[in-house]
């Protein structure tokens, strides 16, 4: 099967396509013994190599689905905190995460090496939906709930937020974006005053944790 350099670098090493683009362009990756291109394509017959280590694609792809517990950082140096990578057997310390959950944040986190499939989940244009539940310490003013469905301006741009009422309370909802940007639900809400003092993902995708334990982890 012919498939773009990048796609390959993708699925054989787990890294997104923006960072093979990177390494391809930073003249690390060799195909046949020749500088590769970014608009180079190949098959599994190639001999493609990085930093002239031999690249082979996986025989099949390993994806996983982690209960992700508060207090736990989504990468390999915790710098003191305890990371996802604590949490998965040796067998699995190659894979990597899909977007990520920040340390006081709990929930379903996808880890694997399919690259093609991290790139679907994360790029924008797929619009990969994710469902959360966020407890507030105050009560939800309607008028607030009206200014977070119509967007609420961020120093990175307009964020806009789903939102569906999980009791009576006005302080416990379930919340949807189709976005990833760094703690952008917290951040939303603390534009107009609120604090989040729960933030727990459900589903990513098609992936649901239904009723995986906290600390837990499946396969996909």
């Amino acid at each position: 099967m012919l498939m773009r350099i990048n796609r390959f670098l993708a699925a054989a090493t787990g890294i997104s396509r923006r960072q093979a683009d990177k390494v391809i362009s930073s003249n690390q990756v060799t195909i046949n013994g020749l500088p590769a291109k970014l608009i180079d394509h190949v098959t599994a017959n190639d001999e493609v190599t990085l930093k002239k280590r031999r690249l082979f694609l996986p025989l099949s792809n390993t994806t996983l689905i982690i209960n992700k517990p508060v207090g736990y950082v989504c990468s390999r140096n915790g710098q003191g905190s305890k990371t996802v990578y604590d949490l998965l057997p040796q067998e699995y310390q190659s894979l990597k995460p899909v977007g990520r959950l920040d340390k006081d944040s709990s929930g379903l986190l996808l880890m694997t090496d399919d690259g093609q499939l991290a790139h679907e989940l994360t790029h924008p244009k797929f619009n990969k939906q994710k469902l959360y539940e966020v407890s507030l310490a105050l009560m939800l003013k309607e008028e607030d709930r009206k200014k977070l469905i119509a967007g609420i301006e961020l120093e990175d741009g307009i964020s806009k937020l789903g939102l569906r009422p999980m009791d009576r309370t006005d302080k416990n909802w379930q919340i949807s974006i189709s976005e990833g940007r760094n703690r952008q639900i917290r951040r939303t809400f603390s534009a107009l005053g609120y604090t989040v003092k729960k933030l727990h993902r459900t589903q990513f995708g098609d992936y649901k944790l239904d009723d995986l334990a906290t600390g837990e982890i499946q396969k996909a």
